[in-house]
């Protein structure tokens, strides 16, 4: 997803259009929040996502969509509302942070092993067509991070087979004529043409990170040149770990012999975690000053999440 950004902010990317205030909320909540205790008052949500050219009306949508979702909560019943985060998205939006600032920072420990499942599904069944669980299983098994090796095979690499297991046991044990197995395979030429990174599309992934790193090198500069101050640094920086944020879902993580050379993953990382680190404290002050005139409080709970130190690159190194 992409932000809204004045045209003319040097050293800044140029906005997409679309921007999901709901993806946009949940990003600043996850970056800038890290209390439940904190109320935080709708008016000043609005003046939030105002920086990023979201109107008030799509604002509240958002606050009601994450209400919904049980990611926030209303405080008291005084109007107009004031919101909090749940203890239990302050732990979710914690390790979801933490997967998205350390993801890429090693190679994956690999034993070779995959996780192998195979279905077949009748065309039609007395109860139901063949058509509505086969795309239920399929939905499951993507969003376990599997990919399609032939049309009935799906591989994931790894040996944690449970949670495919139990899905297949969800959605095809009441299923008529339904039949599948799971399995934990090797490949025999795991690097060859045939081998399991042809169920994965790494040339649509390394053109995404190449996008991503032509997007924001111009940021790069100007960060290193202190051409950011405190506006800018807010939409900018959300907006590079709004960008960023995909990689983790969409990237399988495969062993570096599985990886075509060379691998812009690494050269994508870095930049990320270079503008994340260096406008953390702008954007802060940013964020604090816009929310002030409707939360007297913000400056208090109002913070900033921060990589490890041992996970960000040194100013100037890897410019991919």
């Amino acid at each position: 997803m992409s932000v809204h950004v004045p045209p003319d902010d040097a050293g800044i990317p140029r906005a997409q259009a679309g921007p999901n205030p709901q993806h946009l909320l949940t990003t600043l909540l996850g970056e800038y929040l890290d209390s439940s205790d904190a109320g935080l008052p709708s008016m000043a949500v609005v003046a939030m996502l105002k920086e990023f050219g979201i109107s008030e009306s799509s604002a509240r949508a958002a606050l009601s969509r994450l209400t919904k979702r049980g990611l926030i909560a209303v405080r008291g019943s005084g109007r107009p509302p004031v919101y909090h985060l749940t203890p239990q998205a302050i732990a979710r939006h914690r390790s979801r942070m933490d997967h998205f600032l350390s993801f890429g920072a090693r190679p994956p420990r690999w034993t070779g092993d995959w996780v192998t499942v195979s279905f077949s599904i009748p065309q039609s069944g007395q109860a139901q067509s063949g058509q509505a669980p086969r795309h239920a299983v399929r939905k499951a098994l993507g969003a376990l991070g599997f990919a399609r090796l032939y049309d009935s095979v799906w591989i994931r690499p790894g040996s944690d087979s449970g949670p495919a297991t139990q899905a297949l046991h969800d959605i095809l044990d009441d299923v008529d004529g339904g039949r599948w197995s799971v399995m934990h395979t090797r490949f025999d030429e795991e690097a060859g043409p045939h081998g399991p990174a042809a169920a994965y599309d790494l040339a649509g992934l390394a053109s995404a990170y190449e996008a991503f790193i032509a997007r924001y090198a111009d940021l790069r500069v100007a960060v290193r040149n202190g051409q950011i101050d405190a506006t800018r640094a807010l939409v900018a920086r959300t907006s590079v770990m709004d960008s960023w944020r995909k990689f983790p879902d969409i990237d399988p993580n495969l062993p570096e012999h599985l990886l075509p050379a060379p691998w812009p993953r690494e050269a994508a990382r870095n930049l990320m975690l270079e503008i994340h680190s260096a406008l953390g404290s702008l954007a802060e002050a940013r964020l604090i000053q816009v929310a002030t005139p409707y939360w007297p409080d913000a400056a208090s709970w109002i913070t900033h999440f921060q990589a490890s130190e041992n996970s960000v690159p040194a100013p100037g190194g890897g410019d991919g």
